[in-house]
């Protein structure tokens, strides 16, 4: 089966939806398919068999694209169009794989190429593009229906949470495989080295408490320094490590830290690579994730809940629809409850300990990447049946979904090696 990926986005970086494409990458190389992944131009190359990585030709001024809706991603979109569109016709895929925006190109393909589309529903255009910017709140009813239509359109749809999946759902889908975000760890029982209370001169016996990811305004950086001001006014001994940001981005929280009083026990690391996550989790004592706006469940959580850390999250659906205060601390999204929380794990070593338990635990039923690939040969093996395709020799014996729970051993991963790389000019 030859299988067209669109992604709207840099590939690969060191942030959530790149994460997501990399392992579908694989898994599908894994499988056996040939594959075709249209992605930006910003980004590292990486390197599987039956897959070739083609990039947007862009100008050098069209860089550092973020994520969410903007004028350079709408520049970049344009340019991606023309390089699907080139694709489509040289590679003749038999079905595309859309993420995003990507998902209005794909029910173009199919409109004038009869091209059916799987549509990844990583969050909900809809809603990301009115919170992201409040000047659109007034179109939200034509960007609902244009979801809907997208979702009805595809052969199926494979997000990534369950709260998308009820939308997925509640719009009409034909077919839902869920395809959860996974930790990808390298080393998840790493043990601390002290390196980290080396760099920022720490005391051995104070908690710490990190995050790491980017600085968006979804992601709740502001609740989590207001909060950590709450819990220091309250004496809680306790530091905060925050990993990741623009210099820009750190330059403004930093003042925000010294506003707050809270300079003194506030560390800046800066951006950290994903394959050296493990390295820097286990220094911690504490994981926080305040997402504060979305409804998909941030990438984040399962990392930080397979290193065997106590993890603090903000008790919104875009969490507590998958896990629950059993495995982690869930505390109001305000900064007075949100603080509160955070002193009483600063005080509660017991705690700390059961948490980082019962989250390795949940991580290694439901998390891992064999459970991930099951998933897939399950959607793809799906595909393939609907269409009177060939399923691909590495895919699943049968077309029945695998309930997350019953997992697969870690050791059944597989290595892959060898991508091909074209930088695709789509004149």
């Amino acid at each position: 089966m030859k299988i067209l990926v669109i992604a709207p986005h840099a590939f690969y970086v060191d942030r959530g939806t790149p994460i997501d494409l990399d392992i579908l990458l694989r898994a599908l190389s894994e499988r056996g398919d040939e594959v075709h992944a249209a992605v930006y131009h910003e980004g590292v190359d990486r390197t599987y068999p039956n897959v070739t990585l083609h990039r947007i030709d862009a100008p050098p001024t069209l860089k550092d694209i973020g994520p969410g809706f903007s004028g350079k991603k709408l520049k970049a979109d344009r340019l991606l169009f023309k390089l699907a569109r080139k694709l489509v016709k040289d590679v003749k895929p038999d079905v595309i794989h859309a993420g995003e925006e990507a998902v209005f190109m794909a029910r173009y393909f199919k409109a004038t190429a009869g091209i059916p589309y799987v549509y990844d529903m990583d969050s909900s255009i809809a809603q990301q593009m009115v919170e992201k910017k409040a000047k659109l709140k007034p179109f939200a009813g034509f960007f609902n229906v244009c979801e809907k239509k997208a979702v009805q359109g595809a052969l199926a749809c494979a997000p990534v949470c369950h709260a998308l999946a009820d939308l997925a759902r509640k719009h009409g889908a034909k077919h839902i495989e869920t395809l959860h975000d996974i930790s990808q760890l390298a080393d998840p029982n790493r043990e601390p080295t002290g390196f980290l209370r080396e760099k920022l001169d720490l005391p051995a016996d104070r908690p710490i408490l990190m995050y790491v990811g980017n600085f968006e305004k979804y992601q709740g950086v502001d609740l989590l320094l207001e909060g950590f001001a709450h819990a220091r006014s309250k004496d809680a001994d306790v530091e905060l490590v925050i990993a990741g940001g623009n210099d820009a981005d750190i330059e403004t929280y930093t003042q925000k830290s010294r506003d707050l009083n809270v300079a003194d026990r506030t560390h800046f690391l800066g951006r950290w690579p994903a394959d050296q996550l493990d390295e820097l989790l286990a220094e911690a004592d504490i994981l926080t994730a305040p997402r504060i706006k979305g409804i998909n469940t941030p990438q984040k959580i399962f990392p930080y809940m397979h290193s065997g850390k106590a993890v603090l999250l903000t008790d919104l659906p875009t969490h507590s629809q998958i896990v629950d205060g059993r495995v982690c601390e869930l505390a109001p999204a305000d900064p007075q409850g949100f603080g509160d929380a955070i002193a009483q794990l600063a005080a509660d070593p017991q705690r700390r300990e059961q948490l980082g338990l019962a989250g390795r635990a949940f991580i290694e039923a439901n998390h891992t990447y064999a459970a991930h690939r099951r998933r897939v040969d399950a959607l793809y093996d799906y595909v393939a049946a609907e269409f009177g395709l060939s399923a691909a020799p590495g895919g699943a014996t049968d077309f029945q979904s695998v309930p997350p729970t019953r997992g697969v051993p870690e050791n059944a991963r597989t290595e892959v090696r060898g991508t091909q790389t074209t930088n695709s000019s789509a004149a």
